[in-house]
């Protein structure tokens, strides 16, 4: 995903930075029997035999059941505690490394099995594009029944310090908490309190830190710094209440806050809540990328590596060329499903006639006006412009339509007659049924799929083959180095 979208609906890793809870299991309830690690589960010596979906190792037990193993690589003999069992799988934990694979490396980070996130860190960074391929190759194997094109390479950057979102829990004030649910916060002593911290490995616990290295130092450096004032002052209300005294209020002991550095060091973030003036001061986040300024503001979805983003960006691009230069797709039309505030419309903006962006969240809607408002050669001229909002020029093409709706409505109401170039970007849960049956009934020759769940892009592309859609390219982008994910980009043609 390169684009904002409200963070209820997270993309990827996706979503918002967690100090992610990769695979929360919520079937607790179901009769599953967990085994928690301080309950001591059942220890087994296995051989690993590769790595799944999700960066676990998989190994067999000896009645046959296969056991997901959390901080296991392929070929290692490892000492496993179950955690999980079920009637056809276990899932287990290492607890010793008796034979390592060369690949293993010491986790940099402090926090690693404590923090939810970076559950890769054992595999050396230079090594964790190769070994998810191997996993991406096998499951469009097993699911699609298809073989990923030779020539699909996955793209790199920097493995450390390039985050540039997170969502980090900020617990402010100081004292007891007679509640347990809220504390009484006002200005004065609640910034010299405040801790940040990440969710826990699947649980709720707040893990605190000092510093994160995938974060960019500027993060780093707001947390350590501006970060518990700022948030502290908001809260409190910043003023004087009607009788003088320092505005107080019963609020919530622990907030999530999103936290978002628009690649100059420029920090904005976001809280539930927020008062509309300090949404206004300190929220709002201007990124600079292929020549655009894209607007939006910390509450919505943005791509979380701004370093790798370019070659996504240049790899649709490249995409859209070649299928306009096919005759494959026309320039009289871009459609841009699950758009978020319009970034790959914005981006390929000089190239069409008309664009249509649809995305279903309405927060999304006044940024993507903004942005697709601008001329592309207006704004690659505009470099003292403090944001895109404040350039007052018409679009350069004939006609722009943004659509707050869920695309599959869009797609059933609106026959799409012609050969448009359509890009679609969804969530992890992939294209609606409604969705991909409209797109197949289509006059669309010509997709680009931007996915952040290969799992169910696999599921997708198997049922556009079936409607006589073929994978003529397809490429990978490691936006999350220390992490099992990957987003994906597929070409497909009829």
């Amino acid at each position: 995903m390169a684009d904002f979208r409200r963070n209820n609906r997270f993309k990827g890793n996706g979503g918002a930075f967690k100090g992610p809870r990769l695979n929360r299991n919520n079937d607790r309830h179901d009769g599953h029997r967990e085994l928690g690690r301080q309950q001591g589960g059942e220890c087994f010596t296995l051989r690993i035999e590769k790595m799944v979906q999700g960066g676990e190792g998989m190994a067999r037990l000896e009645d046959g059941r296969v056991c997901f193993v959390a901080g296991a690589l392929p070929d290692e003999l490892c000492k496993v505690r179950l955690t999980f069992q079920k009637k056809d799988f276990t899932k287990g934990r290492v607890v010793e490394v008796i034979e390592p694979s060369p690949d293993r490396v010491k986790p940099l980070c402090p926090l690693y099995g404590k923090c939810g996130g970076c559950s890769l860190q054992h595999l050396a960074s230079e090594k964790q594009a190769e070994y998810l391929e191997k996993v991406e190759r096998e499951n469009f194997r097993r699911l699609a029944h298809a073989e990923l094109p030779e020539d699909f390479v996955i793209h790199t950057g920097n493995a450390w310090g390039y985050r540039n979102r997170a969502r980090v829990v900020f617990r402010g004030g100081c004292g007891g908490n007679s509640g347990g649910d809220a504390v009484s916060l006002n200005r004065e002593g609640s910034a010299n309190c405040a801790r940040f911290g990440f969710r826990g490995e699947e649980s709720n616990n707040i893990i605190p830190f000092e510093n994160c290295p995938v974060l960019t130092d500027a993060l780093n450096e707001f947390l350590r710094g501006p970060a518990a004032t700022l948030i502290s002052d908001g809260l409190a209300g910043g003023s004087k209440n009607a009788g003088g005294r320092d505005d107080s209020r019963r609020l919530p002991r622990e907030l999530d806050v999103n936290i978002f550095d628009n690649g100059k060091g420029e920090v904005s973030f976001y809280y539930p809540g927020m008062r509309k003036s300090d949404f206004d001061a300190h929220a709002i986040s201007v990124v600079e990328i292929a020549g655009r300024k894209i607007e939006a503001d910390a509450s919505v979805f943005f791509q979380s590596n701004l370093g790798l983003l370019p070659e996504l960006v240049e790899a649709v691009r490249k995409a859209v060329d070649e299928g306009l230069a096919s005759g494959k797709a026309t320039n009289d039309w871009l459609i841009d499903l699950f758009s978020g505030v319009g970034f790959f419309a914005c981006i390929l903006q000089d190239k069409f006639k008309k664009i249509t962006t649809v995305e279903r969240e309405e927060g999304c809607l006044k940024h993507a006006k903004v942005n697709l408002s601008v001329p592309a050669a207006t704004t690659a001229i505009s470099a003292t412009a403090r944001n895109a909002s404040e350039i007052l020029a018409a679009s350069c093409v004939s006609e722009i339509e943004n659509v707050s709706a869920p695309a599959e409505d869009w797609l059933l109401e609106n026959v799409v007659d012609m050969p448009a170039t359509l890009i679609v970007d969804p969530p992890r849960t992939g294209l609606p049924k409604e969705a991909l049956s409209a797109i197949v009934k289509s006059s669309v020759n010509r997709l680009i799929y931007v996915s952040c769940d290969p799992v169910t892009l696999a599921r997708d592309y198997a049922k556009f083959a079936e409607a006589g859609f073929s994978l003529s390219h397809a490429e990978g982008f490691a936006f999350y180095p220390q992490t099992p994910h990957l987003e994906m980009m597929f070409v497909l043609d009829r």
